[in-house]
């Protein structure tokens, strides 16, 4: 059993009120596409944590299948256990799921928030159909 006050954010709680049956799949995925998501990128320019690049060199995490998946955030914070494992990677920027398929194109999974409870694993298949619904 999970506490609400585990979620830190709105898209948090959603995610949780979907994983726990109280929130349609569908909604949750319609709030994640608006919802801001930190996305850690290699420190190649960042400026006080905060990439600045439109270049940006996202995460991604190879898969046992050979498949690449993008490693996105709930937020800043929840990056702090995760990204020392990833050296490089201490910087990030915030921004949306539309603005990640613009300039990333698609072809990849999405592990949301990997190492807590309230996360996701995102297929590329999933994440392709995300996109399409952006246009």
């Amino acid at each position: 059993m999970r506490f609400m006050s585990d979620a830190r954010n709105e898209i948090e709680k959603k995610l949780l009120d979907a994983q726990e049956g109280r929130l349609d799949t569908e909604q949750f995925m319609e709030a994640l596409l608006a919802a801001q998501l930190f996305m850690p990128v290699h420190d190649g320019s960042s400026v006080m944590n905060i990439q600045r690049s439109a270049h940006a060199q996202p995460l991604t995490i190879e898969g046992e299948d050979g498949g690449k998946s993008l490693v996105l955030f709930t937020s800043p914070d929840r990056a702090r256990t995760f990204v020392p494992d990833h050296p490089g990677y201490s910087g990030g920027i915030l921004t949306d799921l539309p603005w990640i398929f613009e300039n990333l194109g698609v072809g990849f999974g999405i592990l949301l928030n990997p190492g807590h409870d309230i996360g996701l694993d995102i297929e590329a298949d999933t994440v392709a159909q995300l996109s399409q619904q952006t246009h």
